[in-house]
């Protein structure tokens, strides 16, 4: 694959974890984030690893994707792919305790940004004369209610479907459109207290894009996310400590989190 690969949700933890893979795979990293400090942060946990470029930019709204999308078009390198990482928060509880209005906002927050990206970044794929990928990250609850969390199972199932309708559209432009459907909870420091033992790690999310991206097989809509066999013996990581300093956590409170755009 030539060209660049751009990023949104980069300074997110799976995000990150996604620009560091990436990177260690020899690919050309675009990382998009709305706030310039998380994107310094970004690079220098992305330490020695080689490639990467910041991109302040956001497709929380259609403007803002239009925005994005000028800014690439500048560019003289062709954008081979692009990997959309992008969710809002996880606040809990029951469907019939919450008002419409939340249910609204988590589709605000978790759905329509994902459609923003496809409409005005996909026609710059297209323009690829080798063609190009398109993966989109999915999250627990698609394919079953994931209890306490039933409107984000609702954004997570409708997500499935925005990916397999912009697969079809997108397969006479000779882009491949994809969804790694995650299914568990990705860990992260936050949640090191009570994280099971099978969650994946940001980074091997991030193996398992650079895979979909250097496949040669036909593309399916949705790919479900298998995590790596589990290793016999502890695994000790050799690497300088700026390339292993993947996943990055950032506070995710409800005004901070960047992942959303």
């Amino acid at each position: 694959m030539t060209g660049e690969v751009l990023v949104l949700g980069a300074t997110g933890t799976v995000g990150g974890g996604i620009v560091a893979s990436l990177l260690e795979a020899g690919h050309r990293v675009i990382a998009v984030g709305r706030r310039g400090d998380r994107l310094a942060a970004l690079r220098e946990h992305c330490g020695a690893l080689r490639g990467l470029e910041l991109l302040p930019g956001s497709v929380a709204e259609e403007t803002d994707g239009q925005a994005l999308a000028a800014a690439l078009r500048q560019r003289r390198r062709p954008l081979a792919a692009v990997v959309a990482s992008l969710s809002g928060g996880r606040e809990g509880g029951r469907m019939l305790d919450r008002p419409a209005e939340f249910l609204r906002r988590r589709l605000d927050e978790d759905l329509i940004p994902h459609l923003v990206a496809v409409r005005h970044l996909l026609p710059l794929l297209a323009q690829n004369t080798d063609g190009g990928d398109y993966v989109l990250i999915g999250g627990p609850g698609a394919a079953h209610p994931w209890s306490g969390y039933g409107h984000a199972s609702i954004a997570a199932s409708a997500m499935r479907m925005l990916a397999r309708v912009v697969h079809g559209e997108a397969a006479p432009l000779g882009v491949r459109v994809q969804l790694l459907s995650v299914s568990q909870p990705v860990r992260s420091e936050a949640n090191a207290r009570h994280a099971c033992a099978d969650w994946p790690s940001a980074r091997a999310v991030g193996y398992r894009v650079a895979g979909l991206l250097s496949a040669q097989a036909p593309a399916r809509p949705v790919i479900e996310f298998e995590p790596p066999p589990r290793r016999s013996a502890p695994h000790v990581d050799t690497r300088p400590a700026g390339a292993a300093g993947f996943p990055i956590e950032f506070p995710r409170s409800r005004s901070d989190q960047e992942s959303l755009r």
